[in-house]
């Protein structure tokens, strides 16, 4: 006997950082954390992510996630990249993009020419995100040219998402801050053997009018999810089959 009953997990019970922010006073919806349905990644505004490890792909699938929203509205995307980022961690691979998502890939060699990029890229109302990537901690990336760009972003309701590999956190405007690292991947329902869907460690340490936080993140229907407490044996969107 089977049966087709999806397996609910804690990742399908978490809020989506594409969930629209609540307002005042209204419950979260059934199934929801409320504090997390109220955060959203993707605001317009410039958000910064880091990593560990600069060849980690964690954080490019974490801010990919975020865009699959951006995707079904038919907005490009801008993504620029400097040529030793491009160089370090590789370009894009399209079958790893989110569905129907439309790309403007843009390769400078200085990091002035990406902070100038992304500005001239904000002041377009047709783009749906401007995503930028750099290696290290150039002079040009100071907390004048990061302001620059979060009021840019602010002003024309367009996210700012900017990658730093090889990084430290230094003084910035960004109203969001993340460090995102790889984890070990779920268990495949079907092969023990193989990898199952992808986890992330998604640390908050920095961000404007919310308490930083640890969580564990993956991919959603929607984007990307958060929860506290994943087991490895649970995936999502898995129908249970059960012997009898």
């Amino acid at each position: 006997m089977e049966s087709d009953a999806p397996v609910t997990t804690p990742l399908d019970t978490a809020g989506t950082f594409f969930a629209s922010r609540m307002s005042p006073g209204r419950a979260a919806p059934a199934g929801h954390d409320a504090d997390h349905t109220a955060l959203c990644v993707a605001d317009p505004t410039l958000s910064e992510y880091f990593t560990d490890n600069a060849a980690d792909g964690a954080v490019t699938a974490f801010v990919f996630g975020q865009l699959t929203q951006i995707a079904a509205s038919g907005k490009p995307v801008l993504w620029v990249q400097d040529r030793v980022t491009q160089r370090e961690s590789g370009k894009p691979f399209p079958a790893g993009l989110p569905a129907g998502l439309r790309l403007i890939l843009v390769t400078v060699n200085r990091a002035v020419d990406v902070l100038w990029s992304m500005e001239e890229g904000l002041h377009c109302d047709a783009l749906g995100a401007v995503l930028g990537e750099l290696w290290g901690d150039p002079p040009a990336l100071d907390f004048t040219a990061t302001k620059r760009l979060a009021l840019r972003a602010e002003a024309r309701s367009i996210p700012a998402l900017l990658i730093r590999r090889a990084a430290h956190p230094n003084l910035s405007a960004a109203r969001q801050r993340w460090r995102i690292t790889s984890l070990p991947a779920r268990l495949d329902p079907d092969d023990n053997r193989a990898p199952g869907a992808p986890l992330w460690q998604a640390d908050l340490f920095r961000a404007r009018g919310r308490a930083p936080g640890q969580w564990v993140a993956g991919p959603g229907d929607a984007g990307v999810v958060l929860s506290h407490n994943v087991h490895m044996n649970d995936a999502p969107h898995h129908a249970a089959r059960i012997a009898g």
